[in-house]
């Protein structure tokens, strides 16, 4: 399979730049992955097409205010960083660095005016580099007043209110990027959609900047996924089995916990409590133990995600429905309209 397989044109002005006023104003493209039928609704139609013993799987990462503008101390020039991931401890941390050249070891770098400081300890093999933080108080309430959200490239608009990049449901701190399909609900949502008989549970998988990176071979098959950490607790482990013994439907919001799940289920489709890493690639051909439908937004050509997706529903049949969206005017990417995959 090539990746040119997975391509598509999208006019620029369908890129979502800003979310909507409302989480759940958003439209829904309902796409049957049994024959590939297409239904045009709006997102909190979602409720009438789960059923009562259906199993929604929620991730409820939170995402780190990771992207840090600065200046180094001495020199003045401007300096940016975005977190990456943890090291030996909360203050030290992988970073991607601009201007990655001039920061060797030694430098020292500050933000603000001067609540948060750092110097470059080391260089990373992947082009990165190791800093140590100081504060002159709590490390993440200096982040959270500094830090800006690392939004994807393709939106150029300031966001103004960080809590719009994060889900209602967010609460365990360490994403590079928002789990985007569940920005979409609202706690009022969420409440209804357990009134129906639904089970929503959640896990977490912490998002790394990878998700943002292009495939760079043409066969899918060579391609090397990012690895990411995830959490898997007993309560939530339970809920999806029984869901599968009785017959119910497990959903997934977004890609990130169906990624997880696939990843830690047996053969026969049990899932357990379990941590760790995940650098699974789903893409067509993969055969699904646990996952039954995909609440997810629409993905950017050539991607991970958008063959995933087709994994899921056929190559086709996604394409088809992403042509579709195309002519119907609908909103891409991370602020854009969602897609019910059933």
């Amino acid at each position: 399979m090539r990746v040119s397989d997975y391509d598509f044109v999208l006019p620029e002005e369908l890129i979502a730049q800003h979310p909507l006023p409302e989480r759940t104003a958003s439209r829904l493209l309902v796409l049957h992955k049994n024959g590939g039928a297409l239904m045009h609704r709006r997102f909190p139609d979602v409720i009438e097409i789960l059923q009562a013993g259906d199993c929604l799987v929620l991730n409820d990462t939170r995402v780190l205010p990771a992207r840090l503008l600065g200046r180094k101390i001495g020199g003045g020039a401007a300096v940016e960083l975005v977190l990456l991931k943890p090291l030996a401890n909360h203050l030290t941390w992988e970073v991607l660095a601009r201007p990655g050249k001039r920061l060797s070891p030694g430098t020292k770098v500050q933000f603000g005016s001067g609540e948060l400081t750092a110097e470059i300890v080391a260089d990373t093999e992947a082009g990165g580099k190791v800093v140590r933080f100081a504060s002159q108080g709590d490390f993440y309430a200096a982040l959270d007043k500094l830090g800006q959200m690392p939004l994807p490239p393709y939106i150029k608009e300031q966001l103004l209110d960080k809590e719009r990049y994060q889900t209602v449901y967010s609460r365990n701190l360490g994403s590079a990027a928002a789990p985007t399909a569940g920005l979409h609900f609202t706690a009022e949502l969420l409440d209804d959609i357990r009134a129906k008989g639904v089970k929503v549970v959640f896990l977490t998988l912490h998002i790394g900047l990878g998700t943002f990176r292009p495939v760079q071979v043409e066969d899918i098959a060579q391609h090397t996924m990012h690895s990411e950490y995830f959490e898997v607790t007993a309560e939530t482990a339970a809920a999806i089995t029984q869901t599968k013994k009785q017959g119910g439907r497990v959903i997934s919001v977004g890609t990130t916990p169906m990624r997880t799940l696939e990843s830690i289920a047996t053969e026969d489709g049990v899932v357990a409590a379990a941590t760790g890493w995940t650098d699974i690639f789903i893409y067509p051909g993969f055969k699904f133990k646990v996952v039954d439908g995909l609440i997810t937004n629409f993905h950017l050509p050539k991607s991970t995600l958008i063959m995933l997706v087709s994994a899921l529903a056929g190559r086709e049949n996604v394409l088809n429905a992403y042509q579709a969206a195309i002519m119907q005017r609908y909103r891409f990417f991370s602020f854009g309209d969602a897609m019910l995959i059933i």
